[in-house]
């Protein structure tokens, strides 16, 4: 399973059409991490984001804020979506990996 959150200094960036980096971790069925990388979006923005997490073989995202063409295209690419996160990017992905992640399915 691979987990992408919106990155900016530790943080959960708030705006995921403007995101310049993704942090991504890599798990196995176990939920013991196998890799963990940051990655630039290189200028992609808002719906081209969709098709570079699918491409790197993203399965979740947490992110801040995440309008409603991106919510659809994410959907569209299999991505499952955990909006309105805020806080530290490894502390988010603990919390979700215990099913505990505070966030805002709207």
């Amino acid at each position: 399973m691979k987990i992408a959150v919106t990155y900016e200094n530790g943080e959960i960036f708030q705006h995921f059409g403007h995101t310049k980096q993704f942090k991504i971790y890599e798990f196995d069925d176990a939920d013991k991490v196998l890799d963990v990388e940051l990655v630039d979006t290189n200028g992609s923005g808002h719906g081209a984001l969709a098709g570079f997490l699918q491409e790197k073989g993203v399965n979740v995202l947490i992110c801040g804020g995440i309008g409603g063409g991106a919510q659809m295209a994410l959907a569209e690419a299999g991505i499952e979506i955990f909006g309105g996160v805020v806080g530290e990017a490894d502390s988010a992905v603990t919390a979700y990996l215990k099913r505990e992640l505070a966030y805002n399915p709207d």
